[in-house]
Formats: structure tokens, C-alpha cells, sequence
């Protein structure tokens, strides 16, 4: 049996750290408002300069280190994000570059704050079948750069921010199980209706939420997406030491931990810091939770998302 185990973990937060107080500045909101609603008080926006592939090798280099695996050893990259550096190539070959690397298989994954358990489930299925040994994971976003910044319903609620994960084959249990899913339907929920033609951006640019919408839908589904990963593993929810869920907003978090009988103590929490940072939030709350001890090798880890499409997945980790 082959699996696909965490090696090592990293992430990236830009430098310019914005409270919900300074925002407050800017748009008709508050710290009182925000926080009651969501859990954040503070979000990271990029530099002028920094673009999604320079988030994504700052996060990928401290997972390679925290590895011990060189830039050379990974045989494939898979990228999730929504905001990439260009129409095309695609950023994880721009990463490719950046970080030395030639040869291996390298390509995006759009699936918005579902797309790092959607690279996740893909590089374990390489993995499984034999297609690759090392594989760079890496969730990264500029979010800031389509926000409409008068609009309050949508601005408050994300960041910018990169997470990275090396997985290598092992014989010992890794990755257990996944399970993706996704439903069209639900379109008008959560989308950026905008695309490029003739030379000009066509639609409206900027993120457009039906947030009582997302909120019913993603509680729903979160909390059946993960009781079907752990039904398929055989293992009952007391087992998980962890749920490192997408960080999006407390209470949904509150709600999934809920409906599996599982406390808050039981949740790695870090949207209060970086706000919604979408495919990067799952990767940047795992490395937390690794780094500062939390998290111990041969513990259970439910990690489960949801973005717009809708498209959502959940995967159980012995780390």
C-alpha cells in the first residue's frame, strides 16, 4: 500500500497587516461588526510588487526546508488558486521557475477556497498510482486584488496569504482517505462573473457574495462532506485529534466541529489573524498548528473547504 504523507509544511503572509480598525477607516464598518459576524480582526495585503507565485515560493521554500527535500527531488507541482499571475502560463510553472525547478508536471487548480483539497486529493492520487514520489502542494491568493473595497460585504472578509505542503511516498498511512464534490447550481452564491475578451474585462471584475446563501449551503455541506470521509476511513469523529478546517468565518467552523460532536479544542482556528485567504487558508492553518506544536506526527487530521462553483472536499491525514 502506498500512501501519500506530509513531509514537511510551510507558509507566507505579507508584511502589511491590516486590523479591522483601519478598515474601518475606509469603509462604513467595525471591529464590533466584523468580528461578531466572522471571528477576524486582521487580514495581510500584498505589496504592489508581490504577485501569487511570489507568496507561493516564500511558503513552498520553508515547506521544502521543513522537508529536508531539495527543489530537484519534487516530480510534480499543483498549484490551487483563484487570483493566478496571468490569463496563462500557469503560475505553478511561473513557481517551477522561480524555484529552480525543470521537467516535472506542473499546473493550477481552480476550485477557489476548495482548491487545496482539490490539489491535495490530485497529488495523493499520483502518488497512490505510482505517477509521482514528491509532490510541492502549494494553495496561494492575492484576494486583495479583486475586492471591491467600498463594497463591506465582501471586502472584510479576506486576505492574501500562501501555504505549502510536500508530500512523499510512504508505506506508512498518510493521506487515509478524500472525497471531492462539486455542484454548478450554486453558481450565483459566490463568483467573480468577469472574463477577458478583445483586449478588455468583460463583467463585473470583483467578488459578488450572497453571504446568508454561502453561510446555510457551507455548514450543510461541510458537516456531510467530512462524515463521509471518515465513514469511508471507518473511523469515527472521537478519533480526530484535529479538524483544520478552510478559514473563512468562526461560526461555520463552530458549526461544523458541532454537528461531528467535536469541541473548539479540537479545531486549529487562525481566520482571526489572516481573514478568508481562500485556497491558501487550509495550508496556512495546518503549518500553524504544526509549528507552534499543536499538531503531533500519528495524529488524525480531518481537513475540509468549500468554495464557490460550488465545489467542496474533505480529506483525513495521519500526520
Amino acid at each position: 500500500m502506498r500512501y501519500a504523507k506530509i513531509l514537511g509544511t510551510g507558509s507566507y503572509l505579507p508584511t502589511n497587516r491590516v486590523s479591522n480598525d483601519e478598515l474601518a477607516k475606509r469603509v462604513d464598518t467595525s471591529d464590533e461588526w466584523i468580528t461578531t459576524r466572522t471571528g477576524i480582526k486582521f487580514r495581510h495585503i500584498a505589496d504592489e510588487q508581490e504577485k501569487t507565485s511570489d507568496l507561493a515560493v516564500a511558503a513552498a521554500r520553508k515547506a521544502l526546508e521543513a522537508a529536508d527535500v531539495k527543489p530537484e527531488e519534487i516530480d510534480l507541482i499543483v498549484l490551487a488558486t483563484a487570483t493566478p499571475d496571468m490569463q496563462f502560463p500557469s503560475t505553478a510553472t511561473i513557481v517551477q521557475n522561480k524555484l529552480g525547478i525543470s521537467g516535472c508536471p506542473a499546473f493550477d487548480v481552480a476550485a477557489v477556497c476548495a482548491g487545496f483539497m482539490y490539489a491535495l486529493n490530485t497529488a495523493h492520487a499520483y502518488i497512490k498510482s505510482g505517477m509521482a514520489q514528491k509532490v510541492l502542494v502549494i494553495g496561494a491568493e492575492v484576494f486583495s486584488r479583486i475586492l471591491d473595497w467600498n463594497d463591506r460585504t465582501t471586502c472584510v472578509l479576506f486576505g492574501d496569504g500562501a501555504g505549502a505542503v510536500v508530500l512523499g511516498a510512504s508505506e506508512e498511512p498518510g493521506i487515509i482517505a478524500g472525497k471531492l464534490q462539486a455542484d454548478g447550481n450554486y453558481l450565483p452564491l459566490l463568483q467573480v462573473p468577469a472574463q477577458m475578451a478583445d483586449g478588455q474585462v468583460c463583467g463585473t471584475p470583483f467578488v459578488k457574495m450572497d453571504g446568508p446563501g454561502v453561510f446555510k449551503f457551507a455548514v450543510k455541506t461541510l458537516a456531510k462532506v467530512a462524515e463521509d470521509v471518515l465513514t469511508e476511513a471507518g473511523m469515527p469523529a472521537d478519533q480526530v485529534d484535529w479538524i483544520v478546517p478552510h478559514q473563512a468565518n468562526k461560526r461555520i467552523i463552530e458549526a461544523t466541529a458541532k454537528h461531528l460532536g467535536l469541541g473548539m479544542d479540537k479545531v486549529i482556528l487562525t481566520v482571526d489573524e489572516h481573514a478568508n485567504t481562500s485556497a491558501a487558508s487550509i495550508p496556512l492553518a495546518l503549518d500553524a498548528g504544526i509549528r507552534d506544536g499543536r499538531i503531533k506526527r500519528g495524529q488524525n487530521l480531518l481537513l475540509e473547504g468549500i468554495g464557490g462553483g460550488f465545489a467542496w472536499g474533505a480529506v483525513l491525514v495521519r500526520y
